[in-house]
């Protein structure tokens, strides 16, 4: 089989198009490169949906974190204290479970023990806990001055909300979201090496990188492809979260803009 053939069958076959037997001799390293770069598919699905759709709950969380309703700031105290005390991959076994017996009790939960679903929701608590801690602390960070210059005029309610305390808080949390957001798609590698299974051997990047070292007996080309691909993935993240922190800034001065590109983002 040559390799564009090899392309035809396993490019996506991660997502259940082509081939639907793996390799079963001659593991060829373009066999290793298209099945772990298909897996990739998955890691790159659960990253987008996750960071989106955690993005406005960990607004909802910093908010609710900073509201002088006492229930409001309780549950979400203890919605981040929950997800960022207790390990990712506890969570992803602890989560299918559950969803395994609540499937037991009506036949909607069945769609939450698939990968597709369950540890997207995994992903989106995990992820949402700790930019809402980031925020947050960038809800807090805001310099007074900036607060009361929007009282001098006249703003007030959701109007300064959106319009002052919203884009200062995203400009100041940015550069740790960014961190955020890389270790999120890093994050993504635990899904099927975790409690959700791999239907039909299906699987993601380390799915695959872990059936070739164990088909070869050979770890050190499967894992260090899958280390490239994830490289890959960190400078395009980069790329995008730089552009979205550049346009953030863009009232900034040139010199204040380049300072803020040199920083290094915070550590998670």
């Amino acid at each position: 089989m040559s390799c564009w053939e090899t392309i035809a069958d396993y490019a996506l076959r991660s997502v259940g198009i082509g081939e639907r037997l793996l390799p079963r001799s001659d593991y060829t390293l373009c066999q290793q490169f298209v099945l772990i770069g298909s897996g990739m598919i998955w890691n790159i699905y659960f990253g987008i949906v996750a960071l989106i759709s955690g993005f406005f709950f960990a607004v909802a969380l910093a908010m609710g974190k900073a509201s002088d309703r006492w229930a409001l700031r309780k549950l979400s105290e203890w919605v981040v204290f929950v997800f960022r005390g207790s390990p990712l991959f506890i969570q992803f076994f602890f989560a299918y479970f559950a969803f395994l017996s609540l499937k037991s009790v009506s036949p909607l939960f069945d769609p939450f023990t698939s990968a597709w679903l369950g540890a997207a929701i995994v992903l989106f608590l995990n992820t949402a806990a700790y930019s809402g801690e980031i925020f947050f602390g960038a809800l807090r960070s805001i310099p007074k001055g900036d607060l009361e210059a929007a009282d001098a005029y006249g703003f007030s309610g959701w109007s300064k909300f959106r319009k002052i305390t919203f884009p200062t808080m995203l400009r100041l949390a940015w550069p740790a979201y960014t961190n955020e957001g890389i270790f999120l798609f890093h994050a993504t590698a635990l899904v099927f090496f975790s409690g959700f299974p791999a239907w039909q051997q299906r699987g993601d990047a380390l799915y695959y990188a872990n059936f070739f070292a164990d088909k070869t007996f050979n770890p050190f080309v499967p894992y260090p492809i899958l280390a490239g691909y994830f490289i890959l993935l960190t400078l395009t993240v980069i790329w995008i979260m730089g552009r979205i922190g550049k346009r953030l800034n863009r009232h900034l001065p040139a010199e204040q803009r380049r300072h803020k590109r040199g920083r290094a983002p915070m550590l998670r």
